[in-house]
């Protein structure tokens, strides 16, 4: 996917491009390529970002540790405001922040949105912080070492060699 130009925008149809996509993006494993559109809008002072994407990834269960496929669908709108670095005041950067609400995301005005990137951190968001191959997974099964010595499977022939002889005290 190409990056938008932003000043761009202020000469498309009802300031706002609609960018449909179907590719593998970097750094992100999937099974299938992401598939959805973006949908940019200036407004003036900032952008309203629009989209849908679906894909399948392989996670990896925190329980058991087996790899089973999970369908990631993200339908994410953010707004971006458009200010240029050189209008913050330097003064500024030193007070501390008192809300969330003050966290947002910025860009130039003369710059570029990267839908490849945001499509990205969108995608890596909706990721499971709890991976679980089924609600019911009981995890890894453990023997009793004490009623049952584990034996490498590696070492079978050699016991069984071993047995063929007769024990000297």
């Amino acid at each position: 996917m190409e990056a938008i130009y932003i000043p761009q925008l202020t000469r498309a149809p009802q300031r706002t491009e609609v960018v449909e996509f179907e590719e593998a993006i970097p750094d992100l494993q999937t099974l299938t390529p992401v598939r959805g559109q973006v949908q940019v809008k200036h407004c003036n002072t900032y952008l309203e970002v629009e989209a849908t994407a679906d894909t399948i990834v392989t996670l990896t269960c925190h329980r058991c540790l087996q790899q089973y496929n999970y369908r990631l669908s993200i339908h994410p709108t953010e707004l971006i405001w458009l200010e240029d670095k050189d209008d913050i005041d330097p003064l500024m950067l030193d007070q501390e922040i008192s809300s969330v609400d003050e966290l947002v995301e910025t860009l130039p005005p003369n710059g570029y949105f990267d839908v490849t990137t945001w499509i990205y951190e969108q995608l890596c968001l909706e990721l499971p912080q709890q991976q679980l191959c089924d609600r019911n997974c009981q995890g890894i099964q453990l023997t009793d070492t004490l009623t049952q010595p584990a034996i490498d499977k590696r070492w079978a022939s050699l016991e069984a060699l071993r047995n063929q002889f007769p024990e000297r005290h």
